[in-house]
This record gives structure tokens, sequence and C-alpha cells, in this order.
């Protein structure tokens, strides 16, 4: 055979290009036999024998020979250290020149051998890309999508392209959409929705495509898989059903998308949708939680869905998942009660509806992602709602629990939302019995901490809760005051350039709360703060400027 090969290899070089001799036939054949006994072996010889320098001519001259020598470049470049080599060789521009042809065998080796030299690497798929190959594949999968082989090799293609974000851009240009959907209608074998699917969800992650697959009808077929894969229990059926509800769920994220479902909440596959929260599936409740969140995307559509009582469904739900719960399924309900919040409208309705009593079922939950969603969903109901947040703020086991996680050094998120909420408490209630609550559970210093945080947000919602906490009861907060650093902590936001102008006015205000505490009003004048608020009174920030006269007055007065 070695002998063969050599020969035929010389014979291959000698051969002029044009000539579809039997004489190159019969080399092809050769190469191609041998390849199919020993492809590394094989592969070495040709490199050696420079043969592959022959392959961009005899491609160019698309003839009888012409499918045999990609078939020979696609089983070469099987093989990683021959890939360069074919690049080198110049294999790529006369390969992409013959996804023009109309020849279906020669469009199938040809797809596989550029395939097979791009495998796994992105600065040569990008090239193709550049080189036009996207659109020229999408036409071909629409052409010839009877031949079976071809339309593998098409997705294939897409699915390793797909991958660029380059690709995206050209993909949205093209009728993917209509041509992927109209596959998928006609797919029943499991391993072929399976191929369609794993071009789609790379392709879905586009704005622009995701509104051109559901003009094309995807969502309808996603319904489909879900009706057709809920009740059974192979394993095949499962992974289908868990595929389609989550690009389902990816179709919602684009605003277009969603609001064009949405259909002003009487669309049937928002319903559809809605229908899934009650399933006994998991993955469909988790889909169903999920596709809310993403229609509670704005305040119209949060309105709408609180006014037809999504809510409740939503707290059934939450509810079957209390003990030994699915905590993908608690994260995505309580994400979609945080969004339904928003709109000032809908929180008293929500709090009335019991939302903030199924809430704290969670609060034992040793779940970072559901602890840091059930201090968003409280801290969203709890805004402007002065009772809910007095009911709230004076409820001892929620409170030791936030100071609990307001130490949780390893969730920064859990950490930041916990202090959030307790100044919230604070802030809404304006509750003395709050204030007190929080005293008793040790939050003070949490909230001194949290005046030092490096989102101006955080340090401006600590420092108003600090002065209601002063304003109100004073002689009970003096102690954690004074172990806690705050004047301290006041001066060094005052004196620090950074600061911006809120966080220095209402610093500034704190200070003035607490002189009525004899050990603070101590450390007001040992820190020289007269000197610091004198300083303010230029402040190019009127406000500022105006309250640093008010203070200095006070300090004045009392010194």
């Amino acid at each position: 055979m070695a002998d063969n090969l050599s020969e035929a290899l010389k014979t291959l070089k000698l051969s002029s290009a044009d000539s579809a001799s039997d004489s190159v036939e019969g080399c092809l054949d050769c190469l191609l036999k041998a390849l199919a006994q020993n492809n590394v072996e094989t592969s070495e010889k040709i490199q050696e024998m420079g043969a592959l320098a022959m392959m961009p001519a005899l491609l160019s001259a698309q003839n009888s020979c012409t499918p045999k020598v990609a078939n020979i470049i696609a089983e070469v470049a099987k093989n990683e250290f021959m890939r360069s080599p074919c690049v080198e060789a110049g294999l790529i521009p006369p390969l992409v020149q013959l996804l023009n042809c109309k020849d279906q065998e020669i469009l199938l080796q040809t797809g596989r051998a550029l395939g097979n030299i791009c495998y796994d690497s992105h600065s040569l798929q990008a090239q193709l890309i550049s080189m036009g190959v996207i659109p020229t594949l999408v036409r071909l999968l629409g052409v010839h999508s009877q031949n079976t082989a071809l339309t593998e090799m098409c997705l294939i293609a897409f699915g390793n392209l797909a991958e660029l974000e380059s690709s995206k851009e050209q993909f949205a240009s093209t009728n993917i959409a209509e041509e992927l959907v109209r596959l998928f209608r006609k797919q029943v074998e499991h391993e072929k929705k399976e191929m369609i699917f794993e071009v789609l969800a790379p392709l879905a992650e586009n704005d622009v495509i995701k509104l051109q697959l559901v003009e094309a009808g995807l969502v309808e077929c996603l319904l489909e898989v879900v009706a057709q894969t809920v009740d059974s229990d192979r394993e095949e059926d499962v992974a289908q059903l868990k595929t389609a509800s989550d690009l389902m769920v990816l179709l919602l994220l684009g605003d277009e998308s969603m609001q064009k479902l949405f259909e002003g909440g009487k669309g049937s596959v928002f319903q559809r949708v809605l229908s899934w929260v009650p399933s006994n599936n998991h993955q469909l409740q988790l889909a169903g939680a999920l596709a809310i969140a993403n229609f509670a995307r704005n305040d119209g559509n949060c309105i709408h869905m609180v006014d037809t009582g999504i809510v409740q469904k939503l707290l059934e739900l939450l509810d079957r998942h209390v003990e030994e719960g699915n905590v993908t399924v608690q994260h995505a309900a309580l994400s979609a009660l945080r969004n339904l919040a928003i709109p000032v409208v809908n929180k008293s309705k929500m709090l009335m509806a019991g939302v903030s009593d199924v809430v704290l079922k969670f609060l034992k939950s040793e779940m970072p992602p559901v602890q840091f969603k059930l201090l968003g969903t409280l801290r969203m109901l709890i805004d402007t709602q002065a009772d809910a947040a007095e009911q709230l703020g004076t409820n001892a086991k929620l409170v030791k629990r936030l100071v609990e996680w307001c130490e949780a050094k390893d969730h920064a998120g859990v950490m930041g939302e916990s202090n959030r909420l307790l100044s919230a408490l604070i802030r809404h209630s304006k509750s003395k019995d709050v204030v007190r609550t929080v005293i008793q559970g040790a939050g003070v210093k949490h909230l001194v901490t949290m005046a030092t945080s490096e989102h101006m947000i955080m340090q401006n919602e600590a420092l108003v809760a600090l002065g209601l906490i002063a304003a109100l009861d004073l002689d009970c907060a003096e102690k954690d005051f004074v172990s806690s650093s705050l004047v301290q902590v006041l001066h060094k936001l005052l004196t620090d350039e950074h600061s911006a102008p809120e966080i220095k006015y209402n610093s500034m205000i704190l200070i003035c709360s607490i002189m009525g505490s004899e050990p603070l009003h101590k450390e007001v004048q040992s820190l020289a703060f007269i000197d610091v608020v004198s300083g303010l009174r230029s402040h190019e920030n009127k406000t500022v400027a105006h309250q640093a006269s008010l203070t200095e007055q006070r300090l004045t007065a009392q010194s």
C-alpha cells in the first residue's frame, strides 16, 4: 500500500490540474483508500510529499474529481497537525468558492473540509465569517433542505459559527430564523431537534434574532414540544422539555420579543406560560416563574399582571417549595415577585395578598441566592409603605436574621441587601418601635459600617437611617454609636474630598442630631468638627454650604 501511495502521490504531482484524467482519478481513489485504512500515517505522507500544494488547483478545476479532492482534505483535516498545513497551502479560499456550486456531493465534502480545517479555531472561523460563508450556508439550507447530510453539515457549521459574537450580525441579516423554524417543524427525531436547538440557543442570545425567531413562529414550536414531553419520564423527553422551556425564557429576555409575546397580557403565549406555574413539573414551574420575571420588566406589564392575580399563583408555588424546596424554583419565584413589586401601585396590593408572610417563610434558607432575592423582594415591597415597614421592622426574628446576614462576608450581595433592608425598615417606617427593635437586635453597628460603603447610595441610606435613630431614640442608641465609632466615621466622611454633596449634607444633619448625647458631644468637640464644618461653608453646592452654616451655629452654641 505504501508503494502504491507514493506512486499515486508522485503521479498526482506530475499530472496537470485541469486534466480530469483517469490517472488523476485513480490517484485520488488510492489516497482515499489509504486514508480509510490509516488516516494519520497517510496524512503525514501527503504532507511530506507536498501534495497539499496541488489541491487548490485541483479544487478550482471543478470537474468529476472535485468531490474526491474535497473529501481527501476533509479526511486529512481530521488530524490537528494537518490543519495549519491546509491553511498554509491556501485551501480555504477555493473551498469557500465551491460553496457556490450546485453539485450536492461537492457541497457536502466542501462543508466537511472547511469544518474540519477550522475546527476549534476561533480565528479561522472568524476568517470564514469575513469571507461571507454565513449567507451562503443559510441559502444552502433553504435550497437543499431535502438533503439530510447537507442539512446536518449546515447545522454543525452554524453551531460552531454562532458561538462567535461577530457572526450574530451576519446571521441577523439572513432569513436563518425562518429556515430553522421551518426545518424544526419537519423533524420527528429527537436527535435532529436537538441539533437545531444547539444552533438556536446561541443565536437567540442576540436581541434582533430573538425577535426574528418569535416572528417566524418558534414559540409555537416550543410550546408544542413542552406539551408533548411534559408527562414523559423518558430521559430524552426530559432533556427536550428543559431545552425548549429554557429557550422560551431566553426569547423573553429581549425587550421587543417579550413585549410582542405579552400582547397587553392577552397573548396566548403569555397565558400558556402562566399555566406552567401551577404544574407538577419542576422544570416548567421554574420556566414559568422566570418567564413572569422577564415579562415584569416594565411598569405597565407589572401592573397588569398584579391586577390579573398572578401574585397568588406565585405564592402558591412558593408555598409548595418551603420544606425541602427546589432552590432554583424558590429563586425564580422570588425574582418574579421582586420585579412585580417595583411599581408603587402594586406594593399595597401585594402586601394585602400576603406576599411578605410567604416570603418570610424562607428566612431559614441557607442558600445565598434565595436569601438575596428574599431581601430584595422585601425591600421593594416596603418602599414608601410605612405600615408594612413598621410591621416588618418590629419583627425581632426578621431583624435578628438580617443582623446575621450583615456579617455574611463570603456573600457580598447578601450582606449589602441585608444592610439596605435594615436601613429601609427605619427610613420608611420612621417608627420609634422599629428603631428600638434594631438597637436591641444589635443592628446599629452594621448601619455605621454601611455608611463607609464604596457605593454612595448605600452610604446615603445608612446616614438617613442613623439620623432617624438619633432623632427618635438617642438615649437608647448612644452606647452603640460610641462603640461603633460613629463620630470618627462622620469626621472621615466630612473631610474626604471624594464624598458626594449629599453624603456631606446628611453627615452634618446627623452631627446635629447626636449633640444631645454627652459622650458623643465630647467626641465631636475633641475632633475639632467646628473647623471641618466651617471649611464647608464655601462648598460649591449651595445646600451643603447652607447646612454647614447651620451646623457651625449649632456647634458654636453648644461648645
